[in-house]
């Protein structure tokens, strides 16, 4: 890679991160604690859709989550675990996330096998009117992963998980991030929306159908995917889902 294109991704990267800074310290004073999560609310977990809540553990909690995704990747299946996130609640509406590495495994196919790259982030809920739940990530992920599965660069990147209440039973969810991959000028940035539509079905069931798709920065799409989901216990925060996915 080139030094103007590298100084280029360095710049836009850390202007990204100083955005999602300032938004996270300013939201300080803003969010009332009273409005932030206690021991005592509904569980709120990120797993197993893209899309991340837009609500923060509570504050001295730790959540583990875990999942197993089978998907279609260059014409090859591949399964995907345990997809653990770490959630530690350190400040009234702040917590802090660690994404241990994954492991891929091709079941034939093209597709590489090996562990993802290990991401660390902080998180802070933002007080918004209209009814809206907002979130502003911040993270850097580190090239821990093997060699033909990691992006081989310490990848920054901001991230805007946000909901709404339609009614009792049904919500609305998106999410927006913005990832600069700087060993990869091709794909940088790249932009990732993702929109989900949720429906409670009961104390310990929940069904949702969400849309995800990559813009590269230089490049068309190249991951469109839809996945549904049902059955989850607040409880434990287990959740089963299914996703169909598509890749150029």
């Amino acid at each position: 890679m080139s030094q103007a294109p590298l100084a280029k991704s360095c710049r836009s990267a850390i202007s990204g991160i100083l955005l999602a800074a300032a938004l996270i310290a300013g939201a300080s004073a803003a969010v009332a604690a009273d409005g932030c999560p206690t021991s005592s609310s509904e569980i709120s977990a990120d797993r197993p859709d893209v899309t991340n809540s837009s609500q923060v553990v509570p504050y001295g909690s730790l959540q583990a989550e875990n999942g197993v995704d089978w998907t279609v990747r260059q014409g090859s299946d591949v399964v995907s675990g345990s997809e653990t996130r770490l959630r530690l609640g350190v400040a009234q509406c702040t917590e802090v996330l660690a994404d241990v590495p994954t492991y891929f495994y091709s079941l034939n196919g093209r597709a590489s096998s090996g562990f993802s790259d290990f991401v660390v982030s902080i998180k802070r809920e933002l007080d918004v009117p209209f009814g809206f739940h907002l979130s502003a990530t911040g993270g850097l992920g580190f090239p821990t992963g093997a060699s033909k599965v990691s992006s081989h660069g310490y990848d920054p990147y901001i991230q805007f998980p946000w909901s709404r209440s339609l009614s009792d039973d049904w919500s609305l969810q998106g999410m927006f991030t913005v990832t600069w991959f700087t060993s990869q000028h091709t794909n940088d940035p790249t932009f990732e929306p993702t929109l989900s539509l949720e429906r409670d079905l009961g104390p310990t069931r929940d069904l949702f159908v969400e849309y995800v798709s990559d813009y590269p920065g230089q490049r068309n799409p190249v991951r469109s995917s839809m996945r549904w989901f049902v059955a989850g216990d607040e409880t434990s925060a287990a959740r089963f889902s299914c996703r169909l996915r598509t890749e150029q």
